[in-house]
């Protein structure tokens, strides 16, 4: 049986009215669709939003593995649907005003590349290199393992969206990330066995109660492109810049957990990533984006949103820790309460 898990802790009005209704098991209340309206229409800072990012994860998550205590038919309640779709316009809206406007004007792969360059986000790797404690590292890897306990499901929902070339390279990258054909070698069985040299809980799921709403607009967003034909483009660019950007940074991270004594069973994770993604670059740039912006010109303009999407949350993720432990304080949400 594929491992799920239970409701995660409401974290205000929204998420726990759709907690009642889901585990009541009858219908999205008109309380929740009042809480949804009220929600997505006065959140100033939609990424740091605890209750608008957990409820859409909800809503999301039972498109991928659900949970123990909420019934199968929920994933296509369309009033579920419409309650997310609101939703959606909120965390699509702030998505635009972070990354600003995006223009199509050269060759798909030559302004990837750019837009890349261009990025002057902080640098987590760098600091958690140089001087990230083991509680330091503990709740960078909470805060990840919302995406990577899941790692590529949510681009992999795109693939049959495509064709041809733009299809065939995405499978050739998403089958090195599901590790070949081999359990033991996806990259989420990788994630969760560092996790566990750590001494974190690596179950599906486990730590949401602890992550900051930082992870979950991170992953909503992922999931956002992946679900919707509309948003493919967007899904093959975002796609593309984690191929992109992560072999650099992983070879920071694998250097950052030797610092503090772990060997290369714990830096697995990040040295499988910095050899597939050194040979992902091209594949994703030129083969993926770029065949499909050559069948779908009207595309590319999604594909660079999607791209800017990903280097912003990947900052939103990195201020929020960096930020926190700047002040001295834990970046993790459970322990943020606590303190309150």
């Amino acid at each position: 049986m594929v491992a799920s898990m239970r409701l995660p802790e409401p974290r205000g009005p929204l998420s726990a009215a759709l907690a009642r209704d889901l585990t009541a098991g009858t219908a999205v209340s008109a309380a929740t669709l009042e809480h949804a309206v009220r929600v997505a229409a006065v959140s100033a800072a939609p990424f740091a939003d605890d209750d608008l990012q957990l409820t859409l994860a909800v809503c999301y998550e039972l498109h991928y593995r659900g949970f123990d205590d909420v019934g199968e038919t929920w994933e296509w309640d369309p009033t579920l649907l419409g309650l997310r779709a609101g939703l959606e316009q909120r965390h699509l809206a702030g998505l635009r005003e972070l990354t600003g406007p995006v223009e199509a004007t050269d060759a798909i792969d030559r302004q990837l590349t750019d837009l890349i360059a261009a990025d002057d986000g902080p640098s987590l790797s760098a600091y958690l290199a140089k001087h990230g404690t083991l509680e330091q590292w503990r709740e960078h890897l909470t805060l990840r393992s919302v995406y990577h306990l899941k790692e590529a499901d949510p681009h992999t929902f795109a693939i049959p969206r495509l064709a041809g070339r733009a299809k065939a390279a995405m499978v050739e990258i998403q089958a090195d990330e599901y590790g070949g054909g081999a359990a033991e070698r996806m990259h989420s069985e990788l994630y969760a066995g560092l996790m566990r040299d750590l001494g974190l809980d690596s179950g599906y799921g486990a730590l949401w109660d602890d992550a900051p709403a930082a992870a979950f607009a991170s992953v909503n967003t992922m999931s956002l492109f992946g679900l919707h034909r509309r948003w493919r483009g967007a899904a093959l660019g975002h796609l593309a810049a984690v191929e992109m950007t992560s072999s650099e940074p992983s070879r920071r991270y694998s250097a950052g957990l030797r610092r503090l004594g772990f060997d290369e069973r714990t830096t697995l994770f990040y040295d499988e990533h910095v050899e597939a993604d050194a040979v992902h670059e091209q594949i994703a740039s030129v083969d993926m984006c770029g065949s499909l912006v050559a069948e779908e010109p009207g595309l590319a303009v999604d594909v660079l949103f999607g791209a800017a999407c990903s280097l912003a949350m990947d900052g939103v993720a990195a201020s929020h820790l960096l930020g926190a432990w700047e002040a001295g304080r834990s970046g993790l949400h459970r322990d943020r309460i606590r303190a309150a």
